[in-house]
Formats: structure tokens, C-alpha cells, sequence
């Protein structure tokens, strides 16, 4: 058997290629957009990819699974459980729980394992020629290190009201059944720590079954429904504004795109027209460059592993948009971008000072400024970080207005005020920054070094029960 872990750090994504060496088939599950990754691997092992297969429906990110197929001629093996308005609509072979998938001397038993999502199965991997026992489980978004798939996705992002308690007892008795499974059995699931698909991911890539009913909570709860019910619904973060648009776009027929598209260097002409036009411009630099001299209107979303994730909450998928970036780095970030749809980049510039625009500066303070705005009644302090966050602790009198969802909430920020934002450590506030610039408020202050550094100073925090 031949294994790999492909793994996606910007979205905490999972995927797996799997071979039998013997005869030189492969099977690919939950495939990246991007799927190069994939045909390299198949040509260095002198492997033709036969079969593609995914455990359920994605919501955070498009699935590469019709792209692969189209290029390697493969067939996808798509789940089949659940109820109709869930199922894929475009041509595959369908799995049902029992089912069995053969590649070479290998096969993968189709477990049905809802809870995360009414159709998501997982898949219990036998290696024939080594042992007729079970050796690797593929959860998908089931079972992670430390966690289960939060039930909630369907009902917040999807707008499928009532689905999210059902989805927490069905993760229960899923639980239940999955315990069953032999100890020594590998866990290898689709997403680890920083995955909004999940509340405490764990960042270790694989476990065991036996490793998990020691010590993921899931496991412990599981005699008590209501117990994990109530927990596992609890504290769950808020999903990203693009996930919706994710499981529509995963279950339908939308275009394909087969190779990573290479993006214009805009002329000073280009730029200025699509600029004037109205084209957003999304500023990739560091948040420290971006303070000292920015295009106005331009928004800050830093070009490191969290981009995509940021620019799924400000960008819809009708509109074009250009990038501030090197031309180094565009096969990077377009990687990013496609993995989540957003495949309408304009084009890019490198060097805005160029351009002939007077630029912008931040107003970036340090933690003895804040502590003299804080205390002030004509100052108001917004804490721009998530609900769980900011429950957990916060500045005493800060108002929280979450960065993701800010410009929907433009009427919690004065205008009037002296305007002081942070976050935890300043990455999010400079996304703010540029956000609440863009919409016009100019009494805005960033305290870049936010709670992370407020709570190493020793400096009180309010927490809300």
C-alpha cells in the first residue's frame, strides 16, 4: 500500500492518496482544488488515479473532485445517505453505508456516520495483502483528534432552519457505533487545529480509535445524550460568510477549473480605470507595511495562511477584485483563492507608491495610549474578535462588533468618537482597520498589540458567564 497526507495549512484541510502498488491504481479523498498536487504524486509513484471519493458535502472549501476526474478520466464514488435535497447533482457512482470500494488489493468499507451532515460517511480502509483486518478509518469531518464535526453548519450557513439539534443526535449515535470499531484502528480525519469545522481540533494530523475514547470529549459524553447535545452545540464559532456558497457550489454543476490560472501585472493605466470603476483592491502586505501608506478604500487582508479564510468573508463570488501583491507570490495565493472559488482576480500590482494616488496611513498606538483612551468616556473601545473569544475575556467597557461580520453592524461604531479597535494579536484589527477606513470612519485608532499582549502586562480582563 502506498499512503500520503496531503495537507492544506491554509484551510486546515486533509486530503488523501492512496495506491496499491501491486497494481498501480490510486483512489483520492477529498480532493483540493488545485489538484496537481495529486498528479505529481501518481506520476513519481508510476500510478494512474482509478477512483475519487469524498465523505460528505464541503462547506469550507471547493472540492477538486470533478477536476480530477475530468483530467484523469476516473470514476467519483459520491455518498448516496441522507435525505434527497442533499445529494450530489452531477454524475457519479453512488455509496451507500456497506458499500465497498476496491483499488488493486485494497478496499474501503462506506460507514454512514451523519451528524456533521446528513450524508457524510466515512471510509474503513482493509490492506488485504498485510491483513484482513481494518486498518485506517477516513472521517472527513466525523470524528477529528480531539473533536466531532460541529452539527450547526447546515442551519447557520446553509439556512436550513432545525437541523442543527437533530445533527447533534445523530453525531451521538454515530459515536456510539463508531467506539465499536477495533482499537488499533488509525484515525485520520479531514481537517486539524485552525478549521472553523470544529471548536477544539487538535493539531496532531492522525490518532487511533483507541487513543480517542481516552481522551476526546465526544467519547466521554457518550453515554449521556443530552450532555453532548448541550456541549457539543455550545461555543461553536462563527462560519465563515463563504460557506454557504461552498456547500451549494459542492453539490451542483458549476465550471471547472483544471490548472491554476496565471494572473496580469497591471499597467498604471489598467489599474487607475478598474480603481475608478469601483474594483475592490484587496492589500496582501504585511500589516505592518500596509499601516505606513495604503491605497484608500483598499482592505487588508494579509497574504499568510489565514488569506483565503479572511477573503471569503469580504469578497462574493460575482465580483472582480485586484490584489496588492509580488508577482512571487501570486502562484500562492491564487492557489488560496481557488480553493475556495474566488477566481475573479482582475489582476495585481505590485507597487502602489507608483500609482500616482496619495495613500493613507494607520493610526497604530501602543498599549500605554490604549490604556489612556480606555479610560475615557468619549472614547469607545471595539473589540473586533470572535463571540467565544471575547466571553472568555475582554477590556472592561469594550463593545464587540466581530471583524467578519463588521460592515453588516456599521451602526455599533461611532462616528462621533475617538473609535479604538484590537483584537488578539493584530491581524484581525488591521482587517478591521482597513474595513471601517473603506466605509468612512476616520476617528479610528488600532491597538495592535491586543489582548495577547494586554493579558501578559498583567492587566484585568472581564469575562461574560
Amino acid at each position: 500500500m502506498y499512503f500520503q497526507h496531503v495537507y492544506d495549512k491554509t484551510l486546515a484541510q486533509a486530503s488523501y492518496f492512496i495506491g496499491c502498488q501491486a497494481k498501480n491504481e490510486a483512489i483520492v479523498i477529498d480532493a483540493q482544488r488545485d489538484i496537481d498536487v495529486y498528479l505529481d504524486i501518481a506520476k513519481r509513484n508510476n500510478m494512474k488515479i482509478t477512483h475519487i471519493t469524498e465523505t460528505h458535502i464541503h462547506a469550507d472549501f471547493l472540492c477538486g473532485s470533478r477536476e480530477l476526474a475530468t483530467v484523469t478520466g476516473a470514476k467519483m464514488y459520491l455518498s448516496n445517505e441522507g435525505p434527497a435535497e442533499w445529494q450530489y447533482e452531477f454524475d457519479h457512482e453512488v455509496l451507500q453505508h456497506g458499500d465497498k470500494i476496491t483499488v488493486g488489493n485494497l478496499t474501503l468499507e462506506v460507514l454512514h456516520t451523519p451528524g456533521h451532515t446528513p450524508e457524510s460517511i466515512s471510509f474503513l480502509l482493509t490492506d488485504h495483502p498485510a491483513t484482513d483486518q481494518p486498518v485506517m478509518v477516513f472521517t472527513g469531518d466525523f470524528v477529528f483528534v480531539g473533536d466531532v464535526g460541529r452539527p450547526d453548519l447546515l442551519e447557520k450557513a446553509a439556512g436550513i432552519v432545525g437541523t442543527q439539534e437533530k445533527g447533534a443526535k445523530q453525531m451521538f449515535d454515530s459515536i456510539q457505533r463508531f467506539s465499536k470499531l477495533p482499537e488499533f484502528v488509525q484515525v485520520w480525519p479531514g481537517h486539524g487545529a485552525g478549521s472553523a469545522c470544529g471548536k477544539a481540533l487538535g493539531s496532531v494530523p492522525s490518532s487511533t480509535i483507541g487513543y480517542e475514547k481516552i481522551r476526546n470529549w465526544a467519547f466521554k459524553l457518550a453515554t449521556d445524550e443530552k450532555a453532548f447535545v448541550d456541549y457539543l452545540l455550545d461555543g461553536q464559532p462563527e462560519p465563515p460568510k463563504y460557506f454557504a456558497t461552498m456547500k451549494h457550489l459542492n453539490k451542483v454543476d458549476r465550471p471547472l477549473l483544471v490548472e491554476v490560472p496565471k494572473h496580469a501585472k497591471l499597467t498604471k493605466e489598467q489599474f487607475l480605470k478598474a480603481y475608478k470603476d469601483g474594483l475592490k483592491v484587496i492589500d496582501t502586505r504585511d500589516k505592518v507595511d500596509f499601516a505606513k501608506g495604503f491605497l484608500p478604500g483598499s482592505i487588508n487582508i494579509q497574504g499568510n495562511n489565514s488569506f483565503s479564510t479572511w477573503a471569503g468573508w469580504f469578497l462574493n463570488y460575482q465580483e472582480q477584485f485586484i490584489l496588492v501583491a509580488n508577482q512571487s507570490q501570486m502562484d500562492d495565493l491564487t492557489r488560496k483563492l481557488m480553493r475556495i472559488g474566488l477566481d475573479n482576480i482582475y489582476g495585481f500590482v505590485e507597487d502602489i507608491a507608483d500609482l500616482g494616488l496619495d495613500l493613507q496611513t494607520a493610526d497604530v498606538i501602543d498599549i500605554e495610549e490604549f490604556k489612556v483612551l480606555a479610560e475615557k468616556d468619549e472614547v469607545q473601545v471595539v473589540d473586533v474578535r470572535n463571540t467565544t473569544e471575547f466571553n472568555a475575556g475582554h477590556v472592561k467597557g469594550a463593545d464587540h462588533v466581530f471583524v467578519g461580520t463588521i460592515e453588516n453592524n456599521l451602526d455599533k461604531i461611532s462616528k462621533d468618537k475617538q473609535v479604538v479597535i484590537h483584537c488578539q494579536s493584530g491581524d484581525r484589527a488591521a482587517i478591521a482597520y482597513s474595513l471601517l477606513r473603506k466605509n468612512g470612519f476616520n476617528q479610528i485608532k488600532n491597538y495592535s498589540g491586543g489582548m495577547k499582549e494586554w493579558k501578559e502586562k498583567g492587566n484585568t480582563v472581564v469575562t461574560n458567564k
